[in-house]
């Protein structure tokens, strides 16, 4: 069972249609797509749209969560004063250009999505999240420390956790059982499509591999492929420069971050 993932477009639409182009190459059997269709760039309404037109199973981020409910509050991390004036900029401009259709799209996608499996006599439960579990605003980053992803997942009953919001993509695999039997979990970052934030500018997806022996006593029954790919960096930049949108986040697009 092969599985697309994908996240964090921010209404990006030349990096999700060069993200749709790279799909016609590859094969699969599933796609999910964990949010934050919306912000940052001048085209949510055609993202929304070219979700909706291919019935891609799709749960809120944070940013389509305040934009579903006319919010001027995106659940955003700012962390100056600037980034905060900019992003007033960025909800205002979304909420403006969202219509009332794709709004009330944006306001009924649901929090999580799992997917559970059962094969050779074991169930594996795989949870879609956008932040976390927990929170749809919750920053999971490389670093957090192992004893707390592990309780994260062990109160979720995820096996698989899958999620995007940080757009740094990773793999990390734990170990959660006693000392009788080995539980293999995996939290996956799934990187960004349209907002990258580790330093390299090209979109990023994952596709999750799930073998047909797969197992929780067998951490490489599951398998991670990270997926980079080229888009027109410049025509999303240069959308962003000729809006009121503030340049930085121009630059961010051209620098990967």
């Amino acid at each position: 069972m092969k599985i697309i993932l994908f996240s964090d477009i921010h209404s990006n639409l030349p990096a999700l249609q060069a993200f749709f182009k790279d799909l016609e190459n590859r094969e699969y059997d599933a796609i999910y797509c964990l949010g934050d269709l919306v912000g940052y760039n001048v085209w949510p309404n055609e993202v929304i749209e070219e979700i909706r037109k291919r019935k891609i199973p799709t749960i809120a981020g944070n940013y389509d969560f305040g934009i579903g409910r006319r919010s001027n509050d995106c659940g955003c991390a700012y962390k100056t004063d600037e980034e905060k004036a900019n992003g007033k900029v960025s909800i205002s401009l979304t909420n403006e250009l969202v219509n009332d259709k794709n709004r009330a799209y944006l306001r009924t996608l649901p929090a999580h999505i799992k997917l559970e499996f059962q094969l050779n006599e074991d169930r594996l439960n795989v949870l879609l999240v956008h932040g976390s579990p927990r929170k749809i605003n919750e920053y999971l980053f490389e670093d957090r420390a192992e004893k707390s992803m592990i309780r994260i997942m062990e109160q979720a009953d995820a096996d698989v956790m899958c999620f995007g919001h940080t757009h740094k993509p990773y793999h990390r695999t734990f170990d959660s059982a006693d000392e009788s039997a080995s539980h293999f979990r995996h939290a996956i970052n799934i990187g960004s499509i349209g907002k990258p934030k580790d330093s390299d500018n090209r979109g990023s997806y994952i596709i999750l591999d799930i073998n047909e022996n797969a197992s929780v006593k067998d951490k490489d029954s599951i398998s991670v492929e990270f997926v980079k790919f080229e888009y027109d960096i410049e025509k999303a930049a240069k959308a962003v420069e000729d809006s009121i949108l503030p340049n930085s986040y121009a630059d961010n697009l051209r620098n990967g971050y």
